[in-house]
């Protein structure tokens, strides 16, 4: 008789932080809510939820996103934004702020990388490299159409696009106002998301 071997299912939480894991062994994880979860050069990195001052600006950004699907004319090139989304860079498991899927014309399949991802900047030497630079190289190698980085603390929105001959990038200033070919029609008001992020200062 062949024996039967069953898998095992790991359950993580912030103590498994530093834990060496496979990617298979990741996707397939129980996770204790409450924390964040992301998988970088084989190691599990837990942190904790996002502050007030990135939910906020995100919650405000993913009520316009909303908004314009529904009001306005060309809001159906809007499929679908959520929050908080596990994205495939294989083998690296990273972990978005917000994406958005734009174009599609029906709710993206589990392979369908984002149109759009979005990350708030986090302050710190290594973190800005994470975000700038790190996150923007995987995003845009999965087929990610723009990568938006709203940097509070320098108080722009870098946008890097994916161009035939590779990647662009424009920064709009707290001032200006901010519309993208993906989603017709959809402007997007820097200084409200900012405005938002700050009276946490209070």
């Amino acid at each position: 008789m062949t024996a039967v071997t069953e898998s095992v299912v790991l359950h993580l939480g912030p103590e498994a932080n530093g834990s060496l894991l496979t990617p298979e062994e990741f996707d397939a994880a129980e996770f204790e809510e409450g924390w964040r979860y992301e998988l970088i050069r084989g190691v599990l990195i837990v942190s904790p939820v996002p502050s007030r001052k990135e939910r906020d600006p995100n919650g405000e950004l993913e009520y316009l996103l909303r908004d314009y699907q529904e009001r306005h004319l060309q809001g159906a090139a809007l499929d679908t934004t959520l929050s908080e989304e596990t994205i495939t860079v294989d083998p690296e498991r990273r972990r978005a702020d917000r994406v958005i899927w734009a174009g599609l014309g029906r709710l993206p399949e589990p392979t369908d990388p984002p149109t759009i991802v979005v990350e708030f900047v986090s302050t710190g030497r290594s973190s800005r490299r994470r975000d700038y630079e790190e996150k923007r190289a995987e995003y845009l190698a999965i087929g990610v159409r723009e990568y938006w980085g709203i940097d509070r603390f320098q108080r722009t929105l870098t946008v890097f696009s994916q161009e035939t001959a590779g990647w662009t990038s424009t920064t709009v200033r707290e001032d200006q106002t901010y519309t993208t070919g993906l989603l017709p029609g959809f402007a997007l008001p820097l200084a409200r998301l900012l405005q938002l992020a700050d009276r946490w200062e209070q």
